[in-house]
């Protein structure tokens, strides 16, 4: 393989592309054909857009030679997987598997899609989507609208199938509709999505701390419940590794009680964390429903992924999501514990050339300071 740092006219290429995309999205796209309309139909839009663009191979070749920087530094093996690079798309934007084909051909090491319930569902109503550029933040309250896992993790398995370079997790949620039950029907739930994602992804993830649900996150409120769940997901034979998505707000204590239980279970990775709930400090309308993405997540992300990884070491992998917008985050990240990093609000208010700047920001901050891989640096600030 020609890496991109490799080839100085490739490399010049790359670097000068990105920063007119970097200019281009931010004084031109932005304004005028993102943020003049309305954060739910901008959403539609890139998903528009994406179905058009995977169809026509020119602009893939374009976007591969002007986004795609590649760089041997980056590679990384987590849950022996390989990765490309540590970053990738989290939950909650390509919820029907729609974008993989252009987000490959951008350069992302992963994506996850969904997240995707057992039943269709058609989600909270609308709007979903609040914008809060002061925050670099958006209030979220889909409520996992998607059209079923039957459908999505099929999508998602030959998308796997077909990517060039890109791995593809899918996480699953309880359905959020009105039949939903008791903890039993909500396991079974899980179950039925476990059942279909079973070795047809590179990893899966287990959403259980999504907020913007009628019935809560019942599996995060005592660890006996999680317990439950996890003992009916270790029955079903899957080879992929299982991540699972874990709220952001709770106090240390309880929060221990439940890593403990997921330790005794086949659970081999944290996505840490989901959406900030806490809104202290920040000027929010009160009618606005939903959990905080971007930048009032990232302090508290940050805080929580070093403790994990002080007080867990290598008995869970930990994908960091939660406000990455610069390098500098993302390497702070990973030296916390984070051996993967996981990103959206960065992409809505950055542009689709952020992938590439985190990359290339990534590796030259890894060269200053010695590192000949990006693993080398996981958890060097939490031990």
């Amino acid at each position: 393989m020609t890496y991109v740092i490799d080839n100085f006219w490739h490399d010049a290429v790359n670097k000068a592309t990105t920063d007119l995309f970097t200019f281009g999205y931010k004084h031109i796209i932005k304004p005028n054909f993102v943020f003049n309309h309305r954060p739910d139909e901008a959403h539609d839009q890139m998903i528009e857009f994406c179905h058009v663009v995977r169809n026509i191979p020119p602009l893939l070749l374009a976007e591969r030679t002007m986004l795609d920087y590649t760089d041997p530094i980056l590679e990384t093996n987590v849950m022996g997987i390989d990765f490309s690079n540590p970053f990738g798309l989290s939950a909650g934007l390509d919820k029907n598997c729609d974008m993989p084909v252009v987000l490959d051909n951008a350069g992302f090491g992963f994506e996850t899609v969904g997240s995707t319930t057992a039943r269709p569902c058609p989600g909270n109503p609308k709007p979903w989507f609040h914008r809060l550029p002061e925050y670099d933040s958006m209030m979220v309250h889909v409520g996992l609208a998607n059209i079923g896992s039957d459908k999505v993790i099929e999508r998602a398995e030959k998308a796997w199938t077909n990517t060039r370079q890109m791995q593809i997790s899918v996480s699953i949620a309880r359905t959020n509709d009105e039949l939903c039950g008791d903890l039993d029907e909500g396991i079974e739930d899980y179950c039925i999505s476990m059942r279909r994602a079973a070795g047809r992804t590179a990893m899966v993830e287990v959403n259980i701390s999504c907020p913007n649900t009628h019935v809560g996150e019942p599996f995060t409120a005592s660890p006996e419940a999680l317990d439950r769940l996890f003992t009916a997901l270790d029955k079903i034979d899957r080879p992929q590794p299982t991540l699972v998505k874990m709220p952001l707000n709770k106090p240390w204590a309880e929060y221990k009680e439940l890593l403990d239980v997921l330790a005794e279970h086949n659970v081999q990775g944290l996505s840490l964390a989901n959406l900030q709930k806490d809104r202290t400090g920040l000027e929010i309308p009160r009618d606005w429903e939903g959990g905080l993405s971007g930048g009032p997540c990232t302090t508290a992300s940050n805080a929580l992924v070093r403790k994990v990884y002080q007080e867990y070491g290598d008995r869970f992998t930990i994908a960091g999501i939660g406000g990455i917008f610069t390098p500098e985050q993302a390497y702070e990240r990973i030296r916390s514990g984070a051996s993967l990093i996981m990103f959206i609000s960065s992409l809505m208010y950055r542009g689709p050339q952020q992938i590439t700047v985190l990359k290339r920001g990534l590796a030259q901050l890894l060269r200053r300071d010695g590192f000949e891989h990006v693993s080398d640096a996981v958890g060097v600030d939490a031990r």
